[in-house]
C-alpha cells in the first residue's frame, strides 16, 4: 500500500503564500496523476488542483486560476498557493493514482491513496 503524506501547511495573512507538498514513501510520482483537495467542515470536498501523469498538463479549479501553481518536484508533488484568502482555510489533501500515465482529473473517484491532510489557515 503507497503511502502518501503532505506537509507544509501552517496559518498564514491574507494575501500571503504557503508551499504544500506531496510525497510518497519509497516511490517517486513522476509518471502518476495527483491531484489536491481542500475539505472545509460542512463542505463537499473540493478538487482544486491536479497534474497528470501522461504529460504533466495541469488543471485548477475556478476558485484557485492564477493563485495557485501545482508542480513535480525531485520527491513528488508541490502546490504552490499564492495571494490567499480567507476562503482558502480548510484541510488539504493529496491524491495519487494508482495507474501511470493517466489525465488527471479534479474527481476524488480518479485516485487510489490519500494522504492525511495538512491543515492550512488563512487569518489576520
Amino acid at each position: 500500500q503507497l503511502q502518501v503524506a503532505e506537509s507544509g501547511g501552517g496559518l498564514v495573512q491574507p494575501g500571503g503564500s504557503l508551499r504544500l507538498s506531496c510525497a510518497a514513501s519509497g516511490f517517486k510520482l513522476d509518471d502518476y496523476a495527483a491531484a489536491w483537495f481542500r475539505q472545509v467542515p460542512g463542505k463537499e470536498r473540493e478538487g482544486i488542483s491536479c497534474i497528470s501523469g501522461s504529460d504533466d498538463s495541469t488543471f485548477y479549479a475556478d476558485s484557485v486560476k492564477g493563485r495557485f501553481v501545482i508542480s513535480r518536484d525531485y520527491d513528488g508533488v508541490s502546490l504552490q498557493m499564492n495571494m490567499l484568502k480567507p476562503e482558502d482555510t480548510g484541510v488539504y489533501y493529496c491524491a495519487v493514482d494508482s495507474d501511470a500515465f493517466r489525465l488527471c482529473m479534479l474527481s476524488g473517484n480518479r485516485y487510489a491513496y490519500w494522504g492525511q491532510g495538512t491543515q492550512v489557515t488563512v487569518s489576520s
